[in-house]
């Protein structure tokens, strides 16, 4: 049915039946700057949801709806959280370790292993659970691992 043919509240009602946000099946593992991430996402989407109610939206509106949704979402996930201690100094790599690697392309790279929500590796954070961090944890510096079938070297970890 042709969208001219149905009332607006009837499209925004649709629009708003939006789904939750995916939970990972995994621990909610946190760096203290994490935690703190989730509780300022907590405050934002708690603030869009009073913007769209002061908007004049209902349950029935999609900013209202998605508001919602990621309030839901960063609720969770900060119930879940679970703030990892600094790694220790033991020269291998764990959770919050600074890492940095060699390519066998030439590349040098550093990344963070951090929690899944507060990783972003265009700014040098990766999951804990992503491939990388698998494969480098417990591993130290002149370790090779092998990332998506290439070799990658330890040379630095902080």
């Amino acid at each position: 049915m042709s969208v001219a043919f149905t009332k607006e509240n009837d499209r925004d009602g649709t629009e708003a039946n939006l789904q939750d946000r995916p939970i990972s099946p995994h621990p909610n593992l946190v760096t203290s700057a994490g935690l703190a991430a989730l509780e300022a996402a907590v405050e934002e989407a708690r603030a869009a949801v009073l913007a769209a109610k002061a908007a004049g939206e209902d349950a029935t509106g999609i900013a209202y709806a998605r508001a919602a949704r990621d309030l839901r979402y960063f609720q969770a996930r900060r119930a879940s959280a679970e703030v990892q201690p600094a790694p220790p100094a033991d020269g291998r790599v764990h959770f919050g370790s600074r890492i940095t690697i060699d390519r066998e392309d030439g590349r040098r790279q550093t990344y963070t292993i951090v929690g899944e929500d507060e990783a972003n590796p265009s700014v040098g954070t990766i999951s804990y659970v992503s491939p990388m961090a698998r494969a480098l944890m417990g591993k130290g510096v002149g370790d090779v691992a092998i990332v998506a079938g290439h070799e990658v070297e330890i040379i630095a970890i902080g």
